[in-house]
């Protein structure tokens, strides 16, 4: 049986894995048989994977019978991939940072599945973000520090944008911790899996989910400042004194900081601001 671990493939076919790509491969059947079994899928389910690499999460993928199109930048793996000629898989050369997953996969609702490069993984969970009526699930293999800040409650360092923007959409889940060990090369730094299950409907109301974002963005930009004096200095939000009555109307003391907000009150103080103008 031919050997198909990373470093024999990176060997066969004459390349190095790119550190400034974030390229750590993982192939241990065990970890990738768990990060399936965690996206819960069946055949019937359209898949997109987000930098299949080697195809070692790939083959596993296409083994529960889903529709899968992987999404693949770099041209070498392109190269790998295709010489591979794995049944039922589409390959779509691009970005994973910019990629309308639902076009690419040709589907209107997706699934969608990747071990990120660390550089990227703010850029595409905002990508999940925007296309949050398109994605019902997805499932990350992340650096483990920031899967702890994803799945953070409101109190602590760890609480930040992104718990609050992903929470409103997703239930966020910490499943697995992979050290290390299992990848090639090994990063310096442990990993986690995330799974984030779309919610039937946001977890509060909003009326405009575009201004929720910049409140939400402008509160935690200067973390040691108040809420008060965060996002009055944005001031393409509202005017000082429309945040002022908002903070008031939603019941918030503006002496709080953004880190122990959950995600209803941000949500009441955009509600607070009223119709977006036009």
């Amino acid at each position: 049986m031919a050997d198909n671990s990373p470093k024999e493939l990176l060997k066969r076919y004459g390349l190095k894995a790119k550190e400034s790509w974030g390229q750590n491969f993982l192939s241990d059947e065990v970890v990738l048989s768990r990060i399936v079994d965690e996206a819960m899928l069946v055949e019937s389910d359209v898949v997109v994977e987000l930098g299949p690499g080697l195809g070692h999460l790939t083959r596993a993928l296409l083994e529960t019978g889903c529709t899968l199109t992987a999404v693949e930048r770099d041209r070498d793996m392109v190269k790998v991939l295709t010489s591979m000629e794995l049944p039922g898989l589409t390959l779509v050369e691009g970005n994973a940072a910019d990629i309308d997953f639902a076009k690419a996969a040709k589907a209107d609702q997706v699934i969608v599945v990747g071990n990120l490069p660390y550089h990227l993984t703010s850029s595409i969970l905002f990508q999940v973000l925007d296309q949050a009526d398109h994605v019902r699930r997805a499932v990350f293999t992340l650096q483990a520090e920031v899967v702890e800040r994803l799945a953070a409650e409101p109190g602590g360092r760890d609480y930040g944008l992104l718990s609050v923007l992903l929470n409103l959409r997703f239930h966020v889940e910490e499943v697995m911790k992979i050290p290390s060990h299992f990848f090639h090369p090994p990063p310096k730094v442990n990993s986690a899996v995330v799974r984030l299950s779309r919610r039937e409907k946001p977890r509060a109301e909003v009326i405009n989910e575009a201004r929720f974002r910049q409140l939400v963005k402008s509160s935690f930009a200067q973390r040691r400042k108040t809420l008060s004096n965060s996002i009055a200095s944005d001031k393409a939000l509202a005017e000082t004194y429309e945040l002022g009555a908002a903070l008031v109307t939603a019941g918030i003391d503006g002496k709080r900081r953004a880190e122990t907000l959950s995600v209803e009150e941000f949500a009441a103080i955009e509600r607070a601001l009223g119709p977006v103008k036009v």
